[in-house]
Order: C-alpha cells, then sequence, then structure tokens
C-alpha cells in the first residue's frame, strides 16, 4: 500500500508548475475527499438520492 506521503508527493508532482500554493492544496484536498467517500461507499455508509433530497430540501426552509 502507497503510503500518505508518497500519494501526496505523486499528486503535488503531476500538478503544472506554475500552480499555487492554495491550487496544490485544493488539489490535495479534493483528492482526499476522494478517497474518504471510496472508503464511506465500501464500508456502507451512505444515504439513498431520496434521503439526500430531503435533507437539501430542509436547508432552503
Amino acid at each position: 500500500m502507497i503510503s500518505a506521503k508518497e500519494q501526496m508527493i505523486h499528486i503535488i508532482h503531476n500538478q503544472p508548475e506554475d500552480s499555487s500554493y492554495d491550487e496544490i492544496l485544493k488539489e490535495l484536498a479534493f483528492h482526499r475527499m476522494i478517497e474518504k467517500g471510496l472508503s464511506d461507499s465500501d464500508h456502507g455508509r451512505t444515504i439513498s438520492n431520496e434521503e439526500m433530497g430531503r435533507r437539501i430540501r430542509k436547508w432552503s426552509n
């Protein structure tokens, strides 16, 4: 298994040379969110589209 440090190095090396600090941090955060989402899905920590729709509708009230 690849370490977190190795994953971060790989992501950073794949960024354009003129990437800003903030752009790199956003890319690292994006990849982390994807990993967490996949882990949640693998462990059954999900909700239905209908439930998500109900939650979103509550936000607009």
